[in-house]
């Protein structure tokens, strides 16, 4: 399997903790020196582990927040 390179571009929030220490998180990543995407998903505590997560473009994190902003809540 190819090794999957990514760089943290920006960190914009920490959503929630699970009990061991995992943190779901929203970053703009770039994977594999791609255009960095809006990424959501859990890390371990200094990043060195990661779980299954979602990316968003630019334009789907805007449809995102239009979604959620409709939403009452």
């Amino acid at each position: 399997m190819a090794e999957i390179k990514y760089e943290i571009k920006e960190s914009i929030g920490s959503i929630s903790q699970s009990p061991k220490g995992w943190n779901k998180e929203l970053n703009l990543i770039s994977w594999n020196g791609k255009e960095p995407k809006f990424d959501l998903r859990d890390w371990a505590a200094e990043h060195e582990k990661m779980g299954k997560g979602l990316t968003l473009t630019l334009d789907e994190i805007k449809t995102l927040r239009d979604l959620l902003n409709g939403l009452k809540l």
